[in-house]
């Protein structure tokens, strides 16, 4: 045998190319970059999963190592998706699979593990020799139904077996639980969020697809870390959401608290996700002895199973808020960036929290479609071979008596072809029917089987021919995994504390807030109006350009956080001190850059943060009777936008707001005069989105205002109409009645009077601020006012001028008139 070795230069090629080094470069770099981009570093928008992820949950499923099922040795589950499926190393392969069982990195883990997964402190899980592993319950939602032909599959990498491409993924998993990863020349951070939040943003894009981001933010309120913290601001999360590109302030969460001999400490118990818990105690410590840390006398890490504890003691005398301030710029608070980068259709996309859900919803429908389609499939077989059976029983000494006269199988199967006109897969069936399935008893559950897969059969069909109800299907689902696997959020969102530090430098005061119907705002000290006797014109105001008018007057403090509701049903926050201080004649500034609101949108009602107690609620009523009350928590979180605080029909308007504790008895007070009063109990508190329940029948009439009060309350309630004349009368004599009757006659309004325009509960000692609709401004005392019985004229309380009509009427309350006696003196 010869051992000769060819010369290579014998060796002819079958083409030979000339191709430029720099463009071969070029093309093979760019099939590189595209290989580990849509192989290896960013998640399916889909099923928010990397090639591994996806690859590990498989050979799990296909292992069958369920959260059912025992615990498997982690190296059996990495051999085995490395073998089948991910041939790039048993390192990675178990660094993925630690990462997914570990509870500080994953918000819903999708591993149970047992034993050293690894710890905050940095330290590395166990090899997988010791450690063992099975699926989480809600990985398995990430699976279910995939052997229904619900997704497409592909030839492993070495086409021996089929992968899936994507997952069927029954919730949002990319949103729920994040991902992270580097590709080349692109990087993807997405932050992990509450489960319950994500599907309810889902649930409201099928139900309105135009929904908006802000919209969608009503229900999902930022990221959700699974080691809790809290992110500093909103407008971050907003733009993060809006573009897929932000940077939110993640801070830690910690109290002062007092001990031994008057000192002070600092107890740490949430962290910044992803930070190294030892490594920041190291870096706090490295401080003091560098002597950048003052005040500091020990420091212990106290964390264990329960939680994390960081103690930082503190000397007699130092100053808390020093060390605090130190801590959060060195080591307490850190950025998270934002990049929602992931692959739509096979490439790299940058996406909106919208776009991203729409995407999971087209992904979901396309799932919840091929499943139905298989289990009609399946359904329609079912009852193909059901229908020969119930025929077979029909017919059962004949059919006997055929098959035991044929010779074999074949010929019986061929028989009853011939004389019943079964199907090959109804006669096959049969011939293979045990004697005792032609029982009455067994052919009562044949029949009752059929009905039941005809019904399905029905409902698979209905499904697929109608869009509505395969989105029904697919919101009911989400809900189903919301109710399993829904928990509160561990991260809160809370205010950036520099962004109010202003606030320190602007003085207390009462004011009195003016708003025009052309959005111009302004304030003015309180104490620039002293009281007139009942009936004076006032003074001027504000100076209203042609065609404005003035919409709405009201007294607050500085210091007051204001929630402002309008008349298109939504609600603003506002700041007192942030409106400009101007005088008496000046028009104001817009308020563009204060308050959002659209044209034609008015401010009708305030109310002031610090009503708000537990159990209280924020009851409103509409121009049209509406009546709706929403508990008072769910006003914690306003974007600079607004947000919805009724959902109102055409035409109508919110019209006044009254903040109630569920005890309280309501009096609506309506444009001709009428009342009604009724206990506040017979309006179920709803949410914000909810349009309310009737509080009173209207005819050619609308609602004024309304006033909460209850049997003990002493007040009285004072009504003013819009040519300027008003009454008291005791709110004692408004009896109690059923909601949604005509009420009774509180005021007369005819053509001296005009239309009721407010009415408000006072006391004797409260002074009015009453404004008409061109700038005039009047302060009296309400005990001035007459106090007379219902259905009556009323008193002038101010003198209104030909075309001029009242705009607005608001109460200084007899304490803030006190204090700014207190003050003159």
């Amino acid at each position: 045998m010869s051992s000769e070795v060819p010369d290579p230069t014998d060796i002819e090629a079958a083409s030979v190319d000339s191709v430029r080094i720099e463009n071969e470069m070029e093309q093979s770099y760019i099939d590189y970059a595209m290989s580990v981009i849509a192989g290896r570093a960013l998640p399916d928008v889909r099923d928010g999963l990397k090639p591994v992820h996806r690859r590990i949950l498989y050979a799990m499923h296909e292992l069958g190592v369920s959260s059912g099922s025992s615990h498997r040795k982690s190296s059996s589950i990495v051999g085995e998706t490395m073998g089948d499926y991910h041939p790039h190393g048993d390192s990675a392969i178990y660094d993925t699979l630690v990462r997914m069982a570990q509870d500080f990195s994953m918000r819903y883990p999708l591993v149970d593990g047992q034993g050293n997964f690894g710890s905050m402190d940095g330290d590395p899980a166990a090899a997988p020799r010791y450690t063992e592993a099975r699926m989480a319950p809600v990985a398995e939602e990430l699976l279910e139904d995939i052997e229904k032909d619900t997704v497409d599959f592909s030839a492993n990498y070495d086409d021996r077996l089929q992968e899936p491409d994507v997952l069927p993924a029954a919730f949002p998993n990319l949103l729920v639980n994040g991902s992270s990863g580097i590709a080349v020349g692109m990087s993807t951070n997405i932050p992990p969020h509450n489960l319950g939040e994500v599907i309810d943003a889902t649930v409201e894009l099928i139900k309105n697809p135009d929904a908006t981001v802000e919209d969608l933010m009503d229900h999902v309120k930022g990221p959700d870390f699974p080691t809790g913290a809290n992110i500093v601001g909103r407008d971050a999360i907003y733009s993060a959401y809006k573009t897929g590109r932000g940077r939110v302030r993640v801070r830690a969460e910690f109290e002062v608290e007092e001990w031994k001999s008057g000192r002070e400490r600092i107890i740490i118990t949430e962290l910044p996700f992803q930070e190294n818990k030892a490594r920041i105690v190291e870096r706090i410590a490295e401080d003091v002895n560098e002597g950048d840390l003052e005040g500091i006398t020990d420091l212990r890490d106290e964390s264990d199973r329960d939680g994390v504890r960081i103690v930082v003691e503190l000397k007699r005398g130092a100053n808390v808020e020093v060390v605090k301030n130190k801590l959060l710029e060195s080591h307490l608070e850190k950025t998270f960036g934002i990049i929602n980068l992931a692959l739509v259709d096979g490439q790299p996309q940058v996406l909106s929290l919208k776009e991203t859900l729409e995407e999971y919803v087209d992904h979901r429908r396309e799932v919840v479609r091929r499943r139905s389609e298989y289990d009609l499939a399946e359904a329609e077989d079912r009852a193909h071979i059901l229908e020969g059976r119930l025929k077979a029983v029909e017919n059962a000494e004949d059919v006997v008596e055929l098959i035991r006269d044929s010779e074999d199988r074949s010929a019986a199967k061929a028989r009853l072809q011939e004389t019943y006109g079964f199907s090959e897969e109804q006669a096959q069936h049969i011939v293979r029917m045990q004697l005792g399935s032609l029982t009455s008893m067994e052919a009562a559950e044949i029949e009752s089987e059929y009905e039941e897969v005809q019904a399905e059969i029905e409902r698979l069909t209905e499904i697929l021919e109608s869009e509505s109800e395969l989105l029904a299907v697919i919101k009911e689902e989400l809900r189903e995994i919301k109710d399993e696997y829904g928990d509160e959020r561990r991260t809160s969102i809370i205010e950036d504390e520099g962004t109010v530090t202003h606030e320190d430098l602007i003085p207390e005061e009462e004011v009195v807030v003016v708003m025009t119907e052309d959005d111009y705002v302004k304030r003015m000290p309180i104490d620039e109006f002293d009281p007139q006797g009942r009936g004076g014109k006032g003074i001027i105001g504000a100076d209203v350009k042609e065609g404005d008018r003035v919409s709405t007057v009201f007294r607050a403090n500085t210091h007051d956080y204001l929630l402002c509701f309008t008349n298109r049903g939504k609600v603003y926050q506002l700041k007192t001190y942030e409106i400009p201080e101007m005088g008496r004649t000046a028009r104001g500034k817009s308020a563009v850059n204060i308050l959002d609101l659209d044209p034609g949108e008015d401010i009708t009602a305030i109310v002031d943060t610090d009503a708000f107690g537990d159990g209280e609620y924020v009851t409103m009523v509409t121009r049209n009777g509406y009546v709706k009350r929403t508990a008072g928590e769910e006003f914690d979180n306003i974007r600079s936008t607004g947000i919805i605080a009724a959902d109102l029909e055409e035409g109508d308007e919110l019209v006044d707001v009254e903040v109630t504790d569920g005890s309280t008895d309501l009096v609506i007070a309506t444009e001709g005069g009428m009342t009604i009063r009724f206990d506040e109990a017979e309006v179920r508190a709803m949410g914000r989105n909810a349009r309310g329940v009737n509080g009173i029948k209207l005819t050619d009439d609308a609602v004024a205002g309304l006033v909460a009060t209850d049997e003990t309350d002493e007040r009285a309630l004072l009504t003013v109409t819009r040519n300027g004349y008003g009454k008291r009368t005791p709110l004692s004599e408004y009896s109690r009645q059923s909601r949604y009757g005509k009420g009774l006659i509180d005021i007369k309004t005819d053509d001296r009077n005009g239309p009721v325009a407010t009415v408000k509960a006072v006391d004797d000692d409260d002074h009015l601020v009453m404004m008409s609709e061109r700038g005039q401004i009047v302060r009296t005392r309400v005990d001035e006012v007459s106090t007379v019985g219902r259905n009556t004229m009323g008193v002038i309380v101010m003198d209104v001028e030909d075309g001029d009509a009242v705009a607005s009427v608001d109460v200084l309350p007899a304490a803030s008139v006190a204090d700014e006696n207190e003050r003159a003196d």
